[in-house]
């Protein structure tokens, strides 16, 4: 090769690299910090990409991803967001839940936040308001720590005769105080005593189960608990135990479940992530909620409980699994 050839060679490469370069440092980073394992959350991601790519962008094209994950260990969530600001990353997607995103709105008031939570965003201190949420968050609320009233409402009348029901809560959640004493109100009007029991570990689970003080159990939304309904359904099924939870706690052999539909809510998020790449104001975003709740009865779950679903109450469910 002459010497003029390999010089310009020399230099086109140069050129090629530094614009490789350019393009890598140009490609956006999601910073997503979940509550739970990154696997016990395979279906939220999978609609959280689907709605990202809605607005062009693809993990591993031209957007990168990092993954936090706590376990459902909550006291870990302000070290992972930490982090996340630490790597400078475009944007930080907190959830599922309260304790996600109150770590990351901690962590910054810079790096735009989306958020899916089922609390109160704006009870929650997170947003000014909805429809403008101001400063660096938005993102989706379902309010399903609102539900548990219309829970036990409908465990109750299933079971009228039914004097004392057990709330499960994870202590560790922010939420709790709030979701305990909507609860405690809705048992009074109901004329049912409400026992309170506690859960942080898989350990506390089997004794919740094994020495329930009630006749029936309403699960409350927290992370921990959403990472192991399959579990929950084997517990209450073995000390065939009535309860109330999500339609895939139904699903997987559980009695009931009443919530909003996780997947569009996690395209909600993805979507607005792209947007805010795009250049939008999260604080000019409003606060998506979902309108929607379904209802999930277990009927082969019921007969084995020896419990006899109302005609009313049946025609009222989304879905009823024979």
């Amino acid at each position: 090769m002459r010497r003029r050839e390999f010089i310009a060679g020399l230099g086109s490469a140069a050129v090629w690299s530094a614009a490789a370069r350019a393009q890598q440092a140009a490609t956006p980073v999601v910073g997503l910090l979940m509550s739970t394992s990154r696997e016990a959350n395979l279906g939220r991601l999978a609609a959280f990409r689907e709605g990202l790519s809605k607005t062009g962008y693809v993990e591993m094209r031209n957007v990168a991803i990092e993954y936090r994950s706590a376990d459902g260990q909550y006291e870990r969530l302000p070290a992972l967001a930490a982090d996340l600001v630490r790597r400078h990353v475009n944007v930080i997607v907190a959830g599922p839940g309260i304790p996600a995103t109150l770590a990351a709105k901690s962590a910054t008031t810079a790096i735009p936040i989306v958020f899916q939570s089922g609390a109160d965003p704006v009870e929650a201190g997170l947003v000014a308001n909805l429809a403008q949420p101001g400063g660096n968050m938005t993102g989706v609320t379902n309010l399903d720590a609102k539900l548990g009233p219309k829970q036990l409402e409908i465990l109750h009348e299933l079971m009228p005769m039914a004097t004392s029901i057990a709330l499960l809560v994870n202590p560790a959640n922010p939420a709790t105080e709030i979701v305990s004493k909507d609860m405690q109100t809705a048992a009074r009007t109901l004329g049912v005593q409400l026992h309170v029991v506690h859960a942080t570990a898989d350990s506390d689970l089997d004794m919740v189960f094994a020495t329930l003080p009630a006749g029936g159990l309403v699960i409350a939304p927290d992370p921990f608990f959403g990472s192991r309904t399959e579990r929950l359904a084997e517990l209450a099924t073995r000390h065939a135990v009535p309860t109330m939870y999500k339609p895939d706690f139904a699903a997987a052999g559980g009695l009931m479940g009443l919530a909003a539909p996780v997947a569009e809510q996690w395209r909600l998020v993805g979507t607005y992530t792209g947007r805010i790449l795009k250049g939008d104001k999260p604080g000019n975003l409003p606060v998506q909620q979902s309108a929607r709740v379904d209802l999930t009865i277990n009927m082969k779950a019921a007969k084995a409980l020896g419990l006899t679903v109302p005609a009313a109450l049946l025609s009222r469910a989304d879905k009823v699994i024979e």
